[in-house]
């Protein structure tokens, strides 16, 4: 396989940088931001020195997908998706304009500008990853009590909504509700709360009719004059654990869309998830590019573009 030279591992734009996060790059535009989602990769918090072509198409359509299906459950903080890059006049004075790089159509996406609330809303439907781990130990999820007997990858009695924080460097603390009451407030807590539930089961039921199966997920939400309102990504294979119906079986772990192959490589090599991270083999790049392709048009059921 020979990378494709469009893979964009950075951006560089003549306008402020608000933020340059693992995977995206977003601009100040006075009132609003720039989101631009690059094809970087991240494992183990570390940033890997390679990119997955065409991640960030994924990671900015999938959202902006999702962002349009549920606005009428949850207001959210899109403004524009650019297909165009010439609808960034609209958002530009005369004089801060410049050509626009081509690879901005796609992947990036005019938003809101909003206070973000430092908390991870996550929603678990089915019992994997670390919370298949701490039941194990334990017979809880994110210390609230399960039922017995539960076996890897099942099903839930009823989702759970397990919050974290949103840690900047490092790994999130999970939450109790108390404690996140204590962060934000208890009406804050609860709409979050009800929210994220609302939207898991929406997405869940769509997925499911395109046989996916959303394991969980997490959201991210701001506060736009004191208005909640949904920020940050939606349902996207770098927030949520996405498996495929026709395969899944309970009682072991499942494929997924996602980034897993890079996970498994990296573990298999033998790196100490210190930084830097080591470069991947192409084989383990093309078979992630494939997956968060093949998640994008499972879920839309549209050809990426």
């Amino acid at each position: 396989m020979t990378i494709s030279p469009s893979v964009l591992i950075n951006t560089d734009l003549p306008l402020p940088l608000f933020i340059r996060g693992k995977v995206r790059d977003t601009y100040d535009l006075g009132n609003l931001l720039l989101i631009v989602a690059t094809d970087r990769i991240s494992a183990f918090d570390s940033v890997l020195p390679c990119g997955i072509p065409d991640k960030g198409l994924v990671l900015n359509q999938l959202s902006a997908f999702w962002f349009e299906k549920t606005k009428n459950l949850v207001p959210n903080h899109l403004i524009e998706a650019v297909d165009d890059v010439h609808c960034l006049d609209s958002y530009l004075l005369a004089e801060s304009r410049f050509p626009y790089p081509s690879y901005l159509a796609g992947r990036s996406m005019v938003v809101k500008k909003v206070k973000r609330i430092p908390i991870e809303c996550v929603v678990r439907g089915y019992l994997s990853g670390s919370a298949w781990a701490e039941y194990q130990q334990r017979g809880t999820i994110s210390g609230l009590p399960v039922v017995k007997g539960l076996q890897e990858s099942q099903e839930l009695p009823r989702p759970l909504f397990t919050p974290t924080t949103k840690a900047e460097t490092g790994h999130d603390q999970p939450l109790t509700m108390d404690e996140m009451k204590g962060l934000v407030g208890e009406a804050l807590a609860e709409g979050m709360r009800e929210k994220s539930l609302t939207i898991y089961s929406y997405a869940r039921q769509h997925a499911r009719a395109r046989g996916i199966i959303i394991a969980d997920t997490k959201f991210e939400f701001g506060l736009d004059n004191d208005k909640l309102i949904l920020i940050d990504e939606l349902l996207t294979p770098d927030s949520s654990r996405i498996w495929v119906a026709e395969l899944y079986k309970v009682g072991e772990s499942q494929p997924s869309y996602d980034k897993q192959p890079v996970r498994d490589w990296l573990i298999q090599s033998g790196w100490n998830k210190e930084p830097p991270a080591p470069m991947l083999p192409l084989e383990v790049i093309e078979a992630t590019t494939k997956r968060y392709q093949q998640a994008y048009e499972r879920l839309t059921g549209e050809k990426l573009g």
